[in-house]
């Protein structure tokens, strides 16, 4: 048996895994997959690859591609999510932002520098037209974190009044009344790809491509 560490947020388009993993699929292949969830993302992932702390990571195309024109020591070995990723562009429900322009200048809770949601920032700023030598970031590593961040307390201000994360995951938030929506950013690219950290790619060729076949029945 081989084994392989794989990585990915604890969101529901991961749920393949899980089902490949409870109907043996991976077993069958030769393979002792373990999972573990990141909360904190693509930019969590992407550390503990070039740390070596974990094998193979799902994770958002923009954080890894920035990462590996970097210097990061992983490769891109399959598209998982073709379609765009919808990011939700949200503020505390307590602050005076209204509409995605009174974002010019403020400060944006990101999971951590090179995730997606700092990336995201950026894109956004150059969509909008913002001087991006103005965006400031708060690192918050989580959605809690940014939870906490974006809300306006009497005894302090909010560090933060701004926050990109994935619309679905966050409309209970919204519908709640604890963030504000104002508006929507879709990638232009495919959102979700599997990267493998190169040491053990060159090892386990073959393994990965196992791994990837075990998936397909429960994505196809």
């Amino acid at each position: 048996m081989t084994d392989i560490r794989v990585g990915g947020v604890p969101e529901h388009f991961n749920l393949p895994w899980h089902i490949a993993k409870g109907k043996g699929l991976f077993e069958a292949k030769g393979l002792n997959m373990t999972w573990k969830d990141y909360p904190g993302g693509t930019g969590a992932m992407i550390k503990d690859l070039n740390e070596g702390s974990l094998d193979v990571a799902v994770l958002l195309t923009e954080g890894i591609v920035k990462d590996i024109s970097s210097g990061g020591d992983s490769q891109l070995v399959a598209v998982y999510v073709q379609s765009p990723l919808v990011w939700a562009i949200l503020t505390g429900s307590g602050q005076s932002i209204e509409k995605v322009e009174d974002l010019d200048n403020k400060i944006w809770a990101i999971s951590r520098m090179g995730s997606g949601s700092h990336l995201m920032a950026v894109l956004l700023a150059e969509q909008q037209g913002w001087n991006k030598e103005n965006l400031r970031f708060e690192i918050v590593n989580n959605l809690e974190g940014a939870r906490e961040a974006l809300r306006e307390k009497p005894e302090a201000p909010a560090r933060a009044n701004g926050f990109l994360w994935e619309k679905f995951m966050t409309k209970p938030l919204v519908d709640q009344g604890e963030f504000r929506r104002v508006g929507e950013i879709p990638t232009p690219w495919p959102c979700f790809v599997v990267a493998v950290r190169r040491p053990f790619l060159a090892q386990h060729s073959e393994a990965v491509r196992d791994l990837l076949d075990a998936l397909r029945p429960v994505t196809a």
